[in-house]
């Protein structure tokens, strides 16, 4: 606590299974049987409430169930964890702004009228669909479980329901994909009239089926930067806006458990290899199922990879991670919190980034520029420090 005030905390619930792992995925998940997905979520609500005192120095705002695929586990398994958390956490309530966030992510094929009203009856009031590509040869390609008309008979039912706030992850640069293909997909999710619009670019990690089958090709950059340009300008004609790198909503509609990231606030990762950031120190639990089981009983028991924070870390991270934000970083919260000037630190990167027309600077704010977002990753890594 902070003078008595509860510090503002986010949640990560990690569900790691899923009926099929698609074949550009690398995160950590794999299909279950029902019982081990019973065990795991007694063990999940046992690593909860380890946190019992912990949890008495904070006020959660925002609560975000992942995976995985979250939606492959039993409504009333979700219901169960919620209610935990309600058990051990205090949670914002008050006048809509502060109202918790509570999102899911939901996979077309795994959602069923049953499973969407447990999600209202727990209090989830945020709904991220899985879709991907509205072109089911693409959805096949990626080793997907559903098709574009799943999808839609899903997201219709989330809608008759009552769910007022939807997210459509979409995914640029699979192999042989065109513009076209692309547009036809951004065409198809906005005329669904979501509130939020998450649109990655394909990366093909070492260790999957896509890997192997893709690794020979080399990604075409230029389509990249085309398909990137009109992504933003078809969303903002029509209604969405870009306020990090891969992400548009209608305003007042944005992330705030993924813009809680971006802000380096501090969110607790619960579940199978769910990551952390406490009191500026990062940290893992474990990733191998059995150990979890066993152990999840007494989080120190499951804590791994411990790191705190350099104050170098530190700065690099509000560099790195506001710079993807459209709004950009603030000179002056970075004086407030580091107790320096941002010049004495970047001087030369921010002249030499202004100079080559990467970054812009408008008053106390810092942001990357329409060239700067096509070569981020560069841009980004000149404010890693030695």
């Amino acid at each position: 606590m902070i003078n008595g005030q509860k510090k503002d905390l986010g949640l990560y619930i990690h569900i790691p299974f899923c009926v099929r792992k698609c074949d550009y995925c690398d995160f950590l998940s794999a299909p279950a049987d029902e019982e081990t997905k019973n065990k795991y979520v007694k063990a999940l609500i046992a690593e909860i409430k380890s946190y019992k005192q912990v949890s008495a120095e904070y006020l959660v705002k925002t609560i975000f169930i992942g995976g995985g695929t979250p939606s492959s586990l039993e409504g009333k398994l979700i219901q169960a964890i919620m209610d935990t958390i309600r058990e051990v956490f205090r949670i914002s309530s008050g006048d809509i702004e502060e109202q918790p966030e509570i999102t899911i992510e939901v996979n077309p094929g795994t959602i069923t009228r049953e499973k969407l009203l447990c999600y209202k009856n727990a209090g989830i009031n945020r709904l991220s669909f899985g879709l991907q590509s509205a072109d089911n040869n693409e959805l096949k390609m990626l080793g997907r479980i559903h098709t574009y008309e799943t999808f839609k008979e899903n997201y219709n039912l989330a809608r008759e329901l009552g769910f007022r706030n939807i997210n459509i992850d979409l995914m640029s640069g699979l192999p042989g994909q065109t513009l076209e293909n692309w547009l036809y997909t951004l065409q198809e999710t906005v005329k669904l009239d979501p509130e939020h619009i998450s649109a990655y670019s394909l990366i093909i990690e070492e260790g999957t089926p896509f890997y192997l089958r893709y690794r020979e090709e080399d990604q075409d950059e230029e389509l990249d930067r085309k398909i990137y340009a009109e992504t933003k300008e078809y969303l903002e004609k029509t209604g969405y806006y870009r306020y990090e790198i891969s992400n548009y909503a209608k305003p007042g509609f944005e992330s705030r458990h993924n813009s809680s990231y971006w802000l380096r606030t501090d969110y607790l990762g619960l579940g199978l290899g769910a990551s952390s950031l406490l009191n500026k120190i990062r940290f893992q639990n474990e990733d191998n199922l059995s150990v979890y089981l066993k152990n999840s009983a007494e989080y120190h028991n499951i804590r791994r990879n411990e790191e705190p924070l350099t104050k170098n870390q530190q700065m690099e991270e509000f560099m790195f991670l506001g710079l993807r934000m459209s709004k950009g970083i603030s000179k002056n919260n970075f004086k407030k919190i580091f107790g320096e000037t941002i010049e004495s630190i970047y001087g030369e990167i921010i002249n030499k980034s202004l100079f080559e027309g990467l970054i812009e600077a408008k008053g106390d704010k810092i942001y990357l520029t329409d060239k700067g977002i096509d070569l981020s990753n560069v841009v980004l890594s000149r404010f890693l420090l030695d």
